[in-house]
């Protein structure tokens, strides 16, 4: 795999997306662009909020993606505009201090934090004057990592734009970090299979090092996504955070009963490289370690030899503060459970035995109940989809991305998938008035696809 990403010469005529973004660039600002970045979206097949506690997960890249056209200027500033009216412009300083409003998590302040990275990563007093068009073909608020895709194109713009040069894994470590400057305390993942994908494979991430794993999907069946039309947009609501915090208490918790240095620990995975355990073990110690009832503030302060204060300022993030009680048993049960899961997951794929989709199929419905029932990320909307998919032909089903809303992956064998795709439209769309005719952009077969990429015009 090529260590940075690529720059392709491209007929702009004959891609119809990126033609018709080049004319709405240049009705916008009466030249033509410079050049296009492009920055895929995902579909987490197994290994789900699992990436902040430190381990691997197994995503691949979507068609579906986040699509900029940049010029050059000497104005001074950069002005953000969106392909879709519904969105407005916005305009900031190349020399001022780049402030992301994490209360307001609009879409140009993700496009922001991808901008903010770069220019700390370079120490750039004063970024090239940039005109840029956003188009994008992700769901918003889908779980299929839209948010993540705009910061991976805004970072890939800003260095392009700035005459700088990056790795992919660099751009994936500068990208997953600067997104925490709209609130969200994510693990890595998704930026790294935006930069890190190869069309036709999925891959195993894993972290500390940052590094990717071609991961060969079993012949006999394809991958199909549909969305159940619940947005859950992850910076504007504190449920993801507050599964974070909970997992940084565990964390803590487990290290205090065994005597190790709870200070220093921040992630489950850090416990089990402490104590030289298995998975297995780790989830023996987390039912004897951990009670299944809530713990108060008072409980884990106790516990740690910490005060309120420390609690608050040490374990919460900001819009965590409100939380009274934490269920660590249970979160910490799914972490190391589904860390099982996704290398059982690469190891079926890697076997390429007969029984590989079923196998595979399994494990994907373990997952989601461990989602839905242990770390409570799922919705009635979400069991209702995977319910049907699961009725309609499916061998395995689960939700994708954080939760609480967004879609549902499904395996499905090759022959059922026609039949797969009306069954589901007919039990789930149809209906539902305020899902009537939204299938089409709501079900589709989704294969591996490529990573993210500048694009010329020829």
């Amino acid at each position: 795999m090529a260590a940075d990403p690529p720059k392709l010469k491209t007929v702009i005529a004959a891609n119809e997306r990126l033609h018709n973004l080049k004319n709405t660039f240049e009705t916008k600002y009466g030249e033509p662009p410079l050049f296009y970045a492009c920055a895929p979206g995902r579909v987490n097949l197994i290994g789900e909020h699992i990436d902040y506690c430190g381990y691997s997960v197994l995503p691949m890249a979507i068609e579906p993606s986040i699509l900029a056209a940049v010029s050059l200027n000497n104005s001074g500033k950069i002005t953000l505009a969106n392909a879709n009216p519904l969105y407005t412009d916005f305009t900031v300083s190349c020399s001022e201090d780049i402030a992301i409003d994490r209360d307001n998590p609009k879409w140009y302040y993700y496009f922001l934090c991808g901008v903010k990275g770069i220019k700390e990563n370079f120490g750039i007093a004063n970024l090239a004057g940039m005109s840029c068009v956003v188009e994008g073909t992700i769901p918003p608020s889908s779980g299929l990592s839209s948010s993540s895709a705009l910061v991976c194109c805004a970072g890939l713009v800003t260095m392009e734009a700035n005459q700088k040069s990056l790795s992919k894994v660099a751009l994936a470590e500068i990208c997953a970090k600067s997104e925490r400057y709209i609130g969200t305390e994510g693990g890595g993942m998704d930026q790294s299979i935006s930069f890190l994908a190869e069309r036709g494979t999925a891959k195993l991430i894993e972290f500390q090092p940052l590094r990717a794993t071609d991961v060969k999907l079993p012949d006999g069946a394809v991958f199909v996504i549909s969305n159940c039309c619940v947005e859950m947009n992850k910076a504007a609501s504190a449920h993801f955070n507050i599964r974070v915090v909970e997992c940084r208490i565990a964390t803590k918790m487990l290290a205090k009963a065994r005597g190790l240095d709870s200070g220093r620990m921040l992630k489950l995975v850090q416990v089990q490289t402490e104590l030289k355990a298995s998975l297995q073990e780790m989830l023996a110690l987390v039912d004897e370690a951990l009670h299944p009832e809530p713990y108060s503030r008072e409980e884990i302060c106790k516990a740690l030899g910490i005060t309120h204060k420390q609690f608050s300022t040490e374990l919460l993030s900001a819009n965590t503060q409100q939380e009274t009680h934490f269920k660590l048993h249970q979160r910490a049960r799914h972490v190391y459970g589904e860390a099982a899961r996704v290398l059982q997951f690469k190891s079926v794929c890697d076997s390429e035995s007969a029984e590989s989709v079923q196998r595979l199929g399994d494990l994907m419905n373990q997952s989601h109940a461990s989602c839905r029932d242990l770390y409570e990320c799922s919705c009635p909307e979400l069991d209702q989809l995977v319910g049907i998919c699961l009725k309609s032909g499916s061998v395995g089903s689960r939700l994708t991305g954080a939760g609480w809303g967004g879609c549902a992956v499904s395996m499905v064998p090759d022959e059922k998938v026609e039949s797969f795709l009306k069954a589901v439209s007919e039990a789930y769309y149809h209906p539902d008035p305020r899902r009537a005719g939204m299938e089409k952009q709501s079900l589709f077969v989704s294969k591996p696809g490529g990573g993210a990429a500048i694009f010329i015009e020829e």
